[in-house]
């Protein structure tokens, strides 16, 4: 139990967000004989984050593969794997060097069921670290929801609790089309509460489904991986100020769960937008278009505002960084400017 946070409910345990992956990826190698795990340390080493920790020695070589560093290699491997009726899963140690595999992730996997007219499936799961982790510079802190939310033929999830990791990524492995999974580096030693039911080996969370965190009515924050934390922190200070705001929690980034914000922003009349990508072309773009083209426009009492990673290359010096990155008084600024108080 962590020190600090009130005692765990009746079936209910703390576990981490690596330790959450690690039993998605052990129930799934277990489940169907056609899963695989192959990226660079994922084998002898445990996984550079220890997320595939005990997998190969339990599964062996042909199911647990470590792969040289060439991302272009491994992915168009595993691309021509899922081709052939294979279910890979394949880690990057970081998105940012997916970028080396991106003609792969986009032009193979992405387009070909469409291509083939619907007869050529490729179930992948591309997943990894993604978004700033602390002190690692410009190359290694890029969030790359945008990048592949833009694409058709993708799916991408970004779960933030070790629910989301555990129920996002089983889902991930089973669906039949490509699904890009972003992780966050600084949220894999976070332990989150887990029920029993979430725990089990049935459990999936759907694909394209929001979830509301915490309930408000008087504005809307809707936002994905680590920044929930975020906004539930902030949520909670505003509250002492008489200020209830509703947390929602993306988890897919595509296909995105419009409706959801859409019924909340109808409830509270205010909506504010938080990520810790750069703000041109961003996941808060695209909701804020979503919704002035939708319905839910005629009941927003002020504009939408988006709180997002400042429009630079992540600087080194932590405390540029700190300042690159979306801080909880960020947010609370945000909501307040949207209330005019």
């Amino acid at each position: 139990r962590v020190v600090g946070r009130a005692p765990a409910l009746p079936g209910v345990s703390q576990v981490t967000v690596r330790d959450a992956l690690n039993q998605a990826l052990d129930e799934e190698l277990e489940r169907d004989e056609r899963v695989f795990l192959l990226g660079e340390e994922v084998a002898q080493y445990d996984g550079a984050y220890k997320i595939s920790r005990g997998l190969w020695k339990k599964y062996g070589d042909k199911r647990v593969i470590d792969t040289p560093i060439s991302e272009m290699g491994f992915a168009g491997i595993a691309v021509g794997a899922a081709m052939a009726g294979l279910r890979p899963v394949c880690e990057f140690m970081t998105f940012n060097f997916s970028m080396q595999a991106i003609d792969q992730v986009i032009n193979s996997a992405a387009k070909t069921c469409y291509m083939s007219s619907g007869s050529i499936a490729v179930p992948i799961v591309f997943r990894g670290p993604n978004g700033a982790s602390a002190g690692v510079g410009a190359q290694h802190s890029q969030c790359f929801a945008a990048w592949y939310g833009h694409c058709p033929g993708l799916k991408v999830v970004s779960p933030w609790s070790s629910e989301d990791a555990k129920g996002l990524l089983k889902a991930s492995v089973r669906d039949d089309n490509p699904v890009v999974m972003l992780e966050n580096e600084l949220l894999y030693g976070v332990p989150f509460e887990m029920s029993e039911e979430a725990q089990s080996k049935d459990f999936i969370v759907p694909i394209g489904k929001a979830k509301i965190e915490r309930q408000g009515t008087h504005i809307t924050l809707v936002s994905h991986s680590r920044p929930v934390g975020h906004c539930l922190e902030a949520a909670a200070v505003l509250a002492k100020e008489g200020v209830e705001c509703e947390v929602i929690n993306l988890r897919t980034i595509r296909p995105m769960d419009i409706e959801a914000v859409e019924a909340s922003v109808v409830k509270t009349n205010h909506l504010v937008t938080v990520e810790g990508g750069w703000p041109q072309f961003g996941v808060g773009a695209e909701i804020c278009a979503r919704i002035m083209e939708g319905s839910a426009f005629n009941y927003l009492d002020a504009p939408a505002v988006r709180v997002t990673g400042a429009d630079v290359p992540m600087p080194y010096a932590k405390i540029l960084e700190d300042n690159c990155i979306p801080q909880v008084k960020d947010i609370i600024f945000a909501v307040k400017k949207t209330l005019n108080i």
